[in-house]
């Protein structure tokens, strides 16, 4: 939170000098009063104020040099007070109408944030986790020499993680409810899609639970194979051993 906060300080201050007169009992106040405004806030941690005097820069003075930098700070005042969706929205109406803003990489680095900062439990709806990841390759692939593309790069594998691990939830799901061929799909999706998660161990064992269930003991094999190659000492190798040794190896 400090460095990102710290790499929005840099928009703040155009000029060396700002009225003394923070009152909010002030009318008409100037496009500047009210961009250093919403920066006293920030500082005192008042982000719903700040929030809202940025919003009067670009309302009151839509056209002063100091419009453009207060869309992108409002929107850090929105994540900052975790009104996540209020922020996107500050973002993606920056992103739309500043596409060449020398900011704009970092505007869509805290879009990303705010999806990322939202990533549920495994267990729940994962829509936000896919959301995170989109925007997350987005910065990655606009920007792949920047600070923000490698911080986003280290934090696509936690939402790969949970996008495998909701896979994983719902294969269990299926597996206890002797759904096998939808539990057997989703186990797959695993293997195919997330094999740097730490659910591909389970995936390829649940793999092989399920072929013995249906009589597929060759796939079965070639799956328990797999496991003793690239994770010989794993307790889920072990079990799948046990599973196929009726049938031979």
């Amino acid at each position: 939170m400090k460095k990102i906060f710290a790499l929005c300080c840099g928009l703040l201050f155009l000029t060396a000098c700002a009225s003394d007169d923070n009152s909010e009992q002030v009318q008409n106040f100037t496009a500047e009063e009210l961009y250093r405004q919403g920066y006293d806030y920030l500082q005192d941690t008042s982000y719903a104020k700040a929030a809202e005097s940025f919003e009067k820069v670009e309302l009151e003075h839509p056209y002063s040099r100091w419009a453009v930098k207060a869309k992108l700070m409002g929107a850090y005042a929105y994540y900052r007070d975790e009104k996540y969706d209020d922020a996107i929205m500050s973002l993606d109406r920056f992103i739309k109408f500043h596409p060449g803003n020398k900011d704009i990489a970092y505007a869509y680095y805290l879009k990303a944030l705010c999806y990322y900062i939202q990533i549920n439990p495994a267990d729940k709806d994962q829509s936000v986790t896919e959301n995170a990841y989109q925007a997350l390759r987005q910065v990655i692939v606009m920007f792949p020499n920047t600070e923000y593309a490698k911080d986003a790069a280290k934090k696509i594998n936690l939402t790969m993680d949970h996008k495998a691990g909701q896979e994983m939830a719902v294969g269990r799901y299926y597996l206890k409810n002797k759904n096998y061929l939808s539990a057997l799909n989703r186990f797959n999706t695993v293997v195919g899609q997330y094999q740097t998660t730490p659910q591909i161990e389970e995936a390829l064992y649940r793999q092989v639970e399920i072929y013995t269930i249906l009589g597929m003991n060759n796939q079965a094999k070639k799956s328990t194979r797999v496991l003793e190659h690239n994770y010989p000492k794993s307790s889920w190798t072990a079990k799948a051993q046990k599973l196929i040794l009726p049938e031979g190896k």
